[in-house]
């Protein structure tokens, strides 16, 4: 029962919120976030698998299955290895940071917005904890409808293009991907006899069928997870719903959000797929490539602080794409790595944006500047998740950039590590451009923000309800990001050695497919320059 404690919490807590009063919200949203992320912490204590293969569940199956129609083998399971663990710790650790970053800025309907924000919460876990087809959908889409209406009621003013826009996007791209998943589910029951939509059999089965099926599985589940990435050209609605959200959602946006497609990729098309991905992955490689450099150059020319952090997620999720890609345990173990790396560094930005935004009302660095001088402990917490989010080495982000350019860097045929791939130098080489550009454009937005003469809205008057710099409130929100991408920048091999043999079991099957796939590919070049050559004769 551990996970579906788990996933209660959060809902109880919106009960509380729901009977305890407007006044009263925020501190119980508060207690319930704490509860919720203490219980996770007592779970990540006891699970006893880090070691373990991929599709063991922890708890036990019996443990954590409610069978609902079990003659069409549709049942709800809960499980978790070490990387779904680790991304709902994510989850967790940042929702009481949610809720103190929140604690001034929402002034009307508060029971409603954190209503809101434990519910996508939840949902966010659901996904995480998933171990069959039907709940990990459910809860996948479910995430949209709190994001929705987080976007729509508490976001800028052009929040209604945003939220539909949002909306619209990831909904759709859905629905192709629940037509893989079922495809995927009908093939099971016809080839076997038996309905399943357990992960752990569909993974298993999938890769039996032919290499044209295959591809048209990877661009259904693409078409969905791809949009979440968010992968391009798939990525518009991102900078949008960053920039309109309030200061809570664009946390969860940055931090989980983008997360869910990752972990799909992570969790169905490595293992479901496998001949597909080796095929077309240079091909999804070139997009995520494309998404670094073009992202970054868009940073460069941007005004508008949050705008400029969301397509610097867009350009960031390229590298952990890339990891994934690399169908090595380095790339792997650097793409987990990432997500974790991403959501501290790039969600702290966005609470320090909302903490200056709530004392000026502006995110223009034309018009707000040099608040080092004004804001010495705000700009202190703001310079160490930009160097984390640059790659400063010491710092979370370099761990992280380097494992996947590395991985990607040696996924080359015939490769040392034993694990040969489908990439190589030139894909590593001009991803790492995206380093340099994202080091140029985060450094000036860092300067222009921090240093200098102070500069102010002319209209600017001091807040009665916040001090000048930050409050205890805002520095117990912010300083636990900081610190943990301290730790995870000096110790990061807890978090590879969990991730290794996980990586390790979904990749096994991949050094084989990789060099049948060259193999092929040197027999048709064979045959191409004979036909050449024969046909040269015959002239």
């Amino acid at each position: 029962m551990q996970l579906w404690i788990l996933l209660l919490l959060p809902l109880i807590t919106c009960v509380g919120v729901a009977f305890g009063g407007e006044r009263n919200a925020r501190a119980i949203a508060l207690g319930g976030s704490l509860v919720t992320f203490a219980w996770a912490v007592v779970l990540a204590m006891q699970f006893p698998h880090w070691q373990a293969e991929q599709w063991l569940y922890w708890p036990a199956p019996e443990d954590n299955a409610f069978p609902v129609l079990p003659g069409l083998g549709i049942a709800i399971e809960l499980g978790v290895d070490s990387v779904s663990l680790l991304l709902v710790l994510l989850n967790v650790f940042l929702m009481p940071c949610c809720v103190l970053g929140s604690w001034v800025a929402i002034k009307e309907r508060r029971r409603e917005f954190y209503i809101w924000l434990l519910v996508l919460s939840t949902c966010v876990m659901g996904v995480f904890v998933a171990r069959d087809v039907i709940s990990f959908y459910t809860f996948f889409e479910a995430s949209l409808v709190p994001g929705f209406f987080m976007l729509a009621i508490y976001g800028g003013p052009d929040r209604r293009e945003a939220s539909f826009k949002f909306f619209i996007y990831t909904f759709v791209g859905s629905l192709f991907m629940l037509l893989g998943l079922a495809y995927v589910a009908w093939q099971h029951a016809e080839q076997t006899g038996n309905w399943s939509f357990a992960i752990s059999d569909l993974t298993t089965f999938a890769p039996t069928l032919s290499a044209g099926e295959q591809g048209w599985i990877l661009l259904a589940l693409l078409a969905g997870l791809a949009v979440k990435v968010p992968l391009f050209p798939l990525h518009t609605w991102l900078p949008l719903a960053h920039n309109q959200a309030p200061t809570a959602g664009s946390v969860n946006f940055a931090a989980v959000i983008l997360k869910l497609g990752l972990y799909g990729l992570y969790v169905f098309v490595l293992p479901m797929v496998p001949e597909a991905v080796v095929t077309w992955g240079p091909t999804i490689a070139v997009l995520a490539v494309i998404g670094i450099v073009y992202a970054a150059l868009i940073c460069w020319v941007q005004t508008d602080v949050k705008k400029l952090i969301a397509y610097s997620s867009v350009s960031h999720m390229g590298f952990a794409v890339l990891g994934l890609l690399a169908l090595n345990p380095l790339g792997l173990q650097g793409s987990v790595f990432y997500m974790l790396s991403h959501g501290f560094a790039t969600g702290g930005l966005f609470l320090c944006i909302g903490m200056m935004y709530e004392r000026y009302h502006t995110k223009d660095l034309r018009e707000v500047g040099g608040l080092a001088f004004k804001m010495p402990v705000w700009s202190f917490f703001f310079i160490v998740l930009v160097f984390a989010s640059v790659g400063l080495p010491g710092l979370n982000g370099f761990v992280s950039e380097f494992l996947c350019l590395i991985g990607t860097f040696t996924a080359v045929p015939g490769a040392q590590t034993g694990y040969p791939g489908v990439l190589g130098p030139w894909f590593a080489a001009i991803a790492a451009t995206g380093m340099i550009l994202g080091a140029m454009y985060l450094l000036y937005m860092t300067g222009k923000l921090c240093f200098g003469p102070l500069r102010e809205p002319a209209d600017h008057h001091e807040s009665e309800e916040l001090p000048k710099d930050l409050s205890l409130r805002e520095i117990a929100a912010v300083a636990p990001i900081a610190l943990v991408c301290l730790v995870f920048g000096i110790m990061p091999w807890p978090i590879l050695h969990a991730v290794e043999p996980v990586a390790e079991a979904v990749l096994k099957p991949y050094p084989a497919l990789v060099e049948i796939h060259f193999e092929k590919l040197d027999a048709a070049a064979k045959v191409s320059l004979l036909t050449d050559t024969t046909l040269e004769g015959s002239r």
